[in-house]
């Protein structure tokens, strides 16, 4: 699945959007990717479409305070991924709602734990979903090890 966002990011992160679910699913398994991956990725895309930022009180856009995590967040981030949250956030990368998005795509994934490279990938693509460019520094950051960007 994470193939596959990564994929859209780097094949779809310069238009204004990428196609409607049919012409998609189509591409993608015409670039090689396994059907059970293609349907996982675009269902998880679609949360993060429905994902809604209104049941967030407004104050916390600008709000200051740290952020507690449950127990259950607690077992299922790992701490190097939690650290890279809270880095990301201090380096004003993330706004606190930004956060709170990635933290529940996150949670909605089936894995027990979900590590760092996993995290950034989610990051990359809420802020890719909401903020509709990332910094090249970011960017480096964000993608994979193995992948090298080609935006111009």
């Amino acid at each position: 699945m994470f193939d596959v966002l990564v994929y859209l990011f780097e094949n779809y992160y310069q238009a204004d959007g990428y196609p409607d679910q049919d012409t998609l699913s189509r591409k993608l398994h015409v670039a090689g990717f396994e059907n059970d991956d293609i349907s996982e990725a675009l269902d998880w895309l679609n949360g993060l479409a429905r994902s809604n930022d209104d049941h967030l009180p407004a104050i916390l856009e600008k709000s200051a305070s740290i952020r507690a995590y449950t127990d259950n967040e607690l077992d299922k981030l790992s701490s190097e991924g939690r650290g890279f949250i809270t880095f990301l956030e201090s380096a004003q990368v993330l706004s606190p709602v930004l956060r709170e998005v990635i933290l529940e795509r996150a949670m909605a994934l089936p894995e027990d734990v979900v590590g760092i490279a996993k995290l950034k990938v989610i990051a990359l693509m809420v802020l890719w979903a909401r903020k509709g460019s990332v910094d090249a520094l970011i960017l480096d950051e964000l993608l994979p090890d193995d992948e090298i960007p080609q935006i111009h």
